[in-house]
């Protein structure tokens, strides 16, 4: 098993000493998370892009670093934008 950190240490031993308590919307978050994970991987449609290499080599590292493939990652950054949830820093 991988080494913890001292937060992750401390929610565990927290969980095995009966300490935690469910939030009172669990329910609620776990259905709303389900049904993103599910339009996340509904894929109906297919489109085709063009982008420059260099933006496309930097998604590709981003989905590296995130261990996902990185068509999963656009389509993941497009949805979040399309839900309203990526928002530019300025």
């Amino acid at each position: 098993m991988s080494k913890l950190t001292r937060e992750e240490q401390d929610i565990l031993e927290a969980f095995e000493a009966g300490e935690l308590v469910r939030a009172a919307d669990a329910s609620d978050t776990a259905k709303r998370h389900k049904d993103y994970a599910e339009a996340m991987f509904r894929k109906d449609a297919r489109i085709n892009i063009r982008l420059s290499s260099k933006d496309l080599r930097g998604l590709q590292k981003r989905a590296l670093e995130e261990g996902i493939p990185y068509q999963t990652l656009v389509a993941s950054i497009l949805h979040k934008y399309v839900e309203g949830r990526l928002h530019e820093d300025r």
